[in-house]
């Protein structure tokens, strides 16, 4: 080979490795370094289903506990109007559900179709989230059975942890007042962040632990290590002897920022 020929071909070759190194070395690089998305259609990266589990923000609802619908029940407030409750049980505390579309169906005796409520809820992480509706018009009929049952289903279950999960409750009264049956209790905001507009729902229970009653109300802001009291009004005396009462706070979940969407 020519002394030309040579040179020709170091310069050639100079020219490829060059290329080579300043755009095929990034290339290489991004592609060995490209994260496998949740979206790919592929069940990788430790998934349990496809784009499910593992890392993913969606998770595969066959990995998780099974929820329940724990109870449904249209609960007496006065002549033709009650209030609504059904207790959602959710054991997984990583894990709940951001948008789950609801119906609740109210019947007599004879199973004739007195009311209908849908809405839209959330399922919280770990523990109960009651869905409740109110002001439900009867025509002063007698609302003999309750169903309650998701529509959107199959729900999209991702992770999640509760928003108040650090908020306690305790000194529950109930007191017969002039305008009717009143129950006073305390929440604690255990956290040092201020929370807001937390909801609280009290269902008041039966010796034999059946709901009769319930009401709603809502903490605009609650201050970090603070206290708030809380009050729920009934406008009659309860019919029968309380047992027990339930305040639990209710908020929606918030998403685990960690996970790949």
């Amino acid at each position: 080979m020519s002394w030309a020929s040579q040179r020709r071909f170091l310069y050639i070759t100079g020219i490829i490795i060059f290329f080579a190194i300043v755009i095929g070395g990034p290339v290489l690089y991004k592609y060995e370094n490209i994260p496998l998305t949740c979206h790919d259609g592929i069940q990788n990266q430790g998934e349990t289903n496809i784009d499910r589990g593992g890392p993913c923000l969606i998770l595969d609802e066959r990995a998780l506990l099974p929820y329940s619908i724990e109870w449904a029940r249209a609960l007496y407030v006065r002549d033709g109007t009650y209030n609504a409750v059904a207790y959602i049980q959710n054991p997984n505390k990583s894990a709940g559900v951001a948008k789950a579309d609801y119906d609740f169906r109210f019947y007599d005796e004879n199973h004739i179709l007195l009311a209908e409520r849908t809405g839209e809820a959330y399922i919280m992480p770990g523990g109960v989230t009651p869905i409740m509706e109110a002001d439900i018009q009867t025509g002063n009929r007698i609302v003999a059975h309750t169903t309650f049952a998701f529509t959107n289903k199959p729900l999209i279950w991702e992770k999640m942890h509760s928003t108040v999960s650090l908020i306690l409750v305790d000194g529950m009264l109930v007191s017969t007042v002039d305008s009717g049956t009143k129950l006073s209790a305390i929440a604690h905001n255990t956290s040092v962040s201020k929370n807001s507009d937390v909801s609280f729902v009290a269902v008041i229970f039966d010796t034999v632990g059946n709901a009769m009653s319930a009401s709603a109300t809502t903490v605009a802001t609650f201050n970090g290590s603070s206290a708030v009291n809380l009050g729920f009004t009934w406008p009659k005396a309860f019919p029968l002897v309380v047992g027990s009462t339930d305040v639990l706070p209710l908020k929606a979940p918030a998403e685990d920022t960690t996970a790949q969407r």
